[in-house]
């Protein structure tokens, strides 16, 4: 995994999340692209750190480290806008 700064904050944030707004209903997968980059093709993932929220359908990508969880929420389509 690529263990940078802007990395691992992304993860943080997202488990934080998660843990919050999703209570154990959650699966995180994470994908080395150094290692793997023809699955980067696969979701279309032009930078990262990527989220890709795949269930329940449509499928959801947010890019960054997610630190403005309100954005993150209504970008995955976990909560509703307004």
């Amino acid at each position: 995994m690529d263990e940078t700064p802007k990395s691992m904050s992304a993860l943080d944030n997202l488990r934080k999340i998660c843990d919050a707004h999703l209570k154990g209903r959650y699966r995180i997968t994470v994908i080395d692209l150094l290692k793997h980059p023809q699955l980067a093709r696969g979701d279309q993932i032009l930078a990262i750190p990527t989220v890709v929220r795949r269930l329940p359908n449509p499928v959801r990508t947010i890019i960054g480290n997610l630190s403005d969880t309100a954005r993150v929420l209504v970008g995955l389509d976990l909560r509703a806008t307004g």
